[in-house]
Formats: structure tokens, C-alpha cells, sequence
């Protein structure tokens, strides 16, 4: 019976162990924040915001200014995940032999973006993308790498990427683009996410463009490209002229942010920089960078 006692007091103790043991974890998993990543179908992106905006889905017949799309769909992300950390954009688009093309590289070079390629055949037509989507959610799913997964895309091949993401405790929110008429999501894919969201024309219109001739003058001399440290001082400049002209409170809400700034804004900041240059940043990453690398010096010596 002595014996019995003991062995049962022994198994208390190691259930007690175990609960205290099982106990910091679940605090330790509590204070990890929550993560997310945003995944976009680069292919389902162009033909959809193109036929939004420009009326065809043709590329070459629209400027697609993809890293301000970035930037605001990281803003959108953070206000829907708002306790939230981004991990990073996966940027999915097809280019012939898996090599990048300038726009990729460019893409590439963004901070928190990760281009992944598939092939293109003879017709255009993206193939392995969605492989790519799908291995790409399910290993961050398996190793609870993210929390929250936003998909930009409508085909109805995602649903195997959805599913393997879902199993391993990951919720996928799927993010679509306002349709002229109908629907550009299948159905079978809207049925298995755990959230639905349209962007809209609004969202869209400062970074899709039709192109047409040039928006300077056409009879002045080309620009040539400015220096990097012009286009950041031009960005200090503007921040200045913003300080006085919409107030030291304005601006100060745009600090937390950093480095990132609000889709309108950052549109905001690029139409007024190309106009004091008369030059086209569009499709420049690194004048780009410049520009908020100068717009930001200035706020945070200031504040």
C-alpha cells in the first residue's frame, strides 16, 4: 500500500510538472504577436485592375506604378491586422525562363517584397504560379510562420493552396478586384477563404494609369534623370512645404508608420516631386526610395 501511495504521489507530481510546464507556454504563445503576409497574383492583378481602369487587360497598354500598389496594400493590411507585424509581400508573376524583366527586378529590390517567378509560354500564359502560392502558404502555414494570409488573386487553382494553409491553422482572406461586370474570382476559391474584400476603383486609381504621351511639355528638351541626392533633397523640400502648409499634427500621425507611408499620401508625395522635377519617377525604385528617404530625414530631425 506504501508503495502504491508513492507511486501515486510520484504521477501527481509529474502531472503537476506538465500542467506547469504546458502553462508558461500558453503564456509564452500569448504574448507572440500575430503575423501575417500578403500574397499577390501579379497575373490576376494586371488583367483585373487593368480592365478597371484602362478598359483592357492588356499590359502594354497601362503603367501599373506596383511599388505605391505595394505600399498601400501593406497600409490596407495593417489596418485590417491591426495587431498584427507584416512578415513580408510575396509577389508572384511569370517571365520567360524565370528571368527577371527590369519591372521584376525593380519589384525585387522593394524591402519586405519577395518575387517569385514562374514560366511564361509562347501564348502569355502564366504557368506554376499557383504551385508556388501553394507551397509557399502551406511551409509558412506548417511552421506558424504567419497567423493571417491576404491573397490578392481569383483562380479557382488557389483553392489546394487555401486548403493547405487552413490545415494548418492559418486563416485566408481573400482580397479581389472590383469587377466592371460580374465576378473575376471563381466561385469554388470565394467559398473556401475565411474572409472576403473587394478593393475599388478609388483604391486603384493612383497607381494604374492607360498610357498615353508624356505629361510634361512635350516641346522642352528630355529631363535627364536627377542624382539621388536631388530627389531627396526635393523630398525634404516637400516635407517643409507640407509642415506649413498642413500642420505639425498631420504629419506627426505619419510617424508611427515609418518607414512606410499611407497610399494617398505617398501618391501625394510623387505627383508633387514630379512636378518639381519634371521627371517621371514612375517605375524608379531606387529615386523612389530617395524621395521618402528624404521626406522622412527631415520629419525625424524635426520630431
Amino acid at each position: 500500500m506504501e508503495a502504491m501511495n508513492d507511486d501515486l504521489a510520484a504521477l501527481a507530481a509529474r502531472i503537476d510538472s506538465t500542467n506547469d510546464l504546458l502553462r508558461r507556454m500558453l503564456a509564452e504563445v500569448a504574448k507572440t504577436p500575430s503575423t501575417h503576409a500578403i500574397f499577390v497574383d501579379a497575373g490576376y492583378l494586371y488583367a483585373a485592375a487593368g480592365r478597371l481602369i484602362a478598359g483592357t487587360e492588356d499590359r502594354r497598354a497601362f503603367d501599373l506604378d506596383a511599388e505605391g500598389l505595394i505600399e498601400a496594400l501593406i497600409d490596407r493590411a495593417r489596418n485590417v491586422f491591426a495587431d498584427s507585424r507584416l512578415l513580408r509581400v510575396y509577389w508572384y508573376d511569370g517571365a520567360r525562363r524565370r528571368i527577371h524583366t527590369a519591372e521584376q527586378q525593380s519589384i525585387a529590390e522593394l524591402p519586405d517584397v519577395k518575387v517569385r517567378l514562374g514560366n511564361l509560354n509562347a501564348n502569355n500564359q502564366q504557368k506554376g504560379v499557383d504551385s508556388l502560392i501553394r507551397t509557399d502558404l502551406e511551409s509558412l502555414a506548417r511552421h506558424r510562420a504567419i497567423s493571417d494570409a491576404a491573397l490578392l488573386g481569383g483562380d479557382e487553382d488557389l483553392v489546394s493552396a487555401v486548403e493547405a494553409a487552413q490545415g494548418y491553422g492559418a486563416r485566408v482572406h481573400l482580397w479581389g478586384i472590383e469587377a466592371p461586370d460580374g465576378r473575376n474570382q471563381a466561385e469554388p476559391l470565394l467559398w473556401e477563404v475565411d474572409s472576403q474584400r473587394t478593393l475599388d476603383l478609388e483604391f486603384f486609381k493612383p497607381y494604374v494609369s492607360r498610357r498615353t504621351s508624356p505629361v510634361y511639355d512635350p516641346g522642352a528638351a528630355p529631363a535627364s534623370r536627377p542624382s539621388r541626392e536631388d530627389v531627396r533633397f526635393v523630398g525634404a523640400q516637400i516635407a517643409a512645404k507640407w509642415l506649413a502648409e498642413r500642420g505639425r499634427e498631420t504629419l506627426i500621425e505619419l510617424l508611427p508608420g515609418h518607414p512606410y507611408l499611407p497610399g494617398s499620401v505617398d501618391q501625394d508625395l510623387l505627383v508633387e516631386a514630379e512636378g518639381v522635377l519634371q521627371y517621371s519617377l514612375r517605375g524608379q525604385a531606387d529615386l523612389r526610395r530617395a524621395l521618402r528617404d528624404g521626406f522622412w530625414e527631415h520629419l525625424r530631425t524635426l520630431f
